[in-house]
């Protein structure tokens, strides 16, 4: 299950962390729950298996080429 951009969800209180706990623990032992989004709290982090942080080293933004259907969404 992919959880896009919940972390940001939790940041701006559109979601509980509580909500999010009870996910966490109601998946089955072979289900496999993806969260992204930018500035992951603590406690998630602690309980996730894999964290990785991305960072931007090149967009074509900066050459002024705006967002393109299917590539950013």
């Amino acid at each position: 299950m992919i959880l896009d951009e919940l972390n940001v969800a939790l940041d701006l209180g559109l979601v509980t962390p509580e909500a999010v706990r009870e996910l966490i623990t109601q998946k089955g032992e072979k289900q496999h729950l993806v969260i992204t989004g930018r500035g992951a709290q603590d406690w998630l982090i602690e309980q996730a298996d894999l964290v990785t942080e991305m960072r931007e080293i090149k967009h074509p933004y900066q050459k002024g080429i705006l967002a393109q259907k299917g590539v950013d969404w």
